[in-house]
């Protein structure tokens, strides 16, 4: 006979209706002035723990017990310069939220050495093992660290979705965003379309122009179209093409796209809809007078941050279930997508 699935706080969490975090401060008895639990909230964690016979696994409490309490954050692209900090702020604001609630401090690793431009967070003298375990941030991940960590047993958590079965993150749902407007605009009467921007180089990318291309495959709307970079003449080809509309990666590539497209003596959305595929990370340049109200999407950074630091704890608790998350997108309703123009 096999033997009965042993309960996890991911189950008290579930059959409580709070979250994992919640259940590990009940169970580690928090109640200093920085952690606030409501009693309503302690008691039906604590009913369920008792009505399901919850005893936590010995091997994960002695782990919790030898914790030093601090979640490490590593970067690898800087997150503090004006060009990427408004970006990462909201990220950073939910690894912040959630670590005070779980009683702990961060250490942000900033003393790793630069090679080809990019931060290494494996070198001769790192410092991770001063940290329970750390959240990772940006776009462009080492694969060969990440196994490297994996393999090390070292818990770590990924902000955005990795190409790796054994690594922890919490991503944003690109593919189903980019989907969902490509579906928009067909329901409008667009026919041919474009997806602007790299669409590879990160899962991100590549996760927003396979929703794209599946989307449009699926719809048998004809060929996607797809520029990679942003230029005056990329908008020539693609409007040459019988473009109607346009998929932008990066928000401050469409607003290049608009001026490009007023040179021309189009009119966005009468002549040309332009949608972008999340919030910008580079500066938009320009007056901010001259800026359209895009339709898209947002994601949902704040949120991503926090779930990362609740994944990294369920890892170190040993839990193994619903380490892998992808939050849904918020639709932004705007003013650049419109019914394509008779030509």
């Amino acid at each position: 006979m096999s033997n009965p699935r042993r309960i996890t706080q991911r189950d008290i969490a579930r059959l409580a209706r709070v979250s994992q975090a919640t259940v590990s401060l009940v169970l580690n008895n928090r109640t200093d002035a920085g952690v606030r639990i409501a009693p309503e909230t302690r008691e039906r964690v604590l009913e369920v723990i008792r009505e399901t016979g919850y005893v936590a696994d010995p091997i994960a409490r002695r782990l919790v017990d030898r914790r030093n309490r601090i979640i490490g954050v590593f970067t690898y692209e800087p997150v503090f310069p004006s060009a990427t900090r408004d970006f990462y702020h909201p990220f950073l604001v939910g690894i912040e939220e959630a670590a005070e609630r779980l009683g702990c401090d961060l250490l942000l690793f900033t003393s790793t050495p630069v090679i080809d431009g990019r931060r290494r967070i494996l070198h001769e003298d790192n410092r991770l093992r001063l940290a329970d375990g750390s959240v990772l941030l940006g776009r462009h991940m080492d694969a060969d660290d990440l196994s490297k960590l994996v393999a090390d047993g070292y818990p770590i958590a990924a902000v955005g979705r990795r190409d790796h079965d054994a690594v922890p993150y919490v991503g944003a749902g690109y593919a189903a965003a980019t989907a969902a407007l490509v579906r928009d605009a067909l329901a409008l009467g667009h026919r041919t379309t474009a997806y602007v921007g790299p669409g590879a180089g990160a899962e991100s990318s590549a996760d927003r122009l396979r929703g794209y291309r599946e989307t449009i495959e699926g719809a048998a709307v004809g060929d996607p179209l797809h520029a990679a970079d942003v230029s005056a003449s990329a908008l020539d080809a693609l409007l040459a093409a019988g473009a109607t509309a346009l998929f932008v990666e990066e928000p401050a590539d469409a607003v290049a796209l608009v001026g490009f497209a007023r040179e021309r003596g189009l009119d966005v959305p009468a002549d040309l809809s332009v949608l972008t595929l999340g919030d910008p990370v580079r500066p938009i340049d320009g007056d901010p007078a001259d800026r359209l109200d895009f339709t898209g999407f947002s994601i949902p950074r704040r949120a991503m941050g926090w779930q990362a630091v609740e994944v990294l704890t369920a890892a170190l608790e040993g839990e193994t279930a619903d380490l892998q998350r992808l939050l849904a997108c918020e639709p932004v309703v705007g003013a650049t997508l419109a019914r394509p123009a008779a030509r």
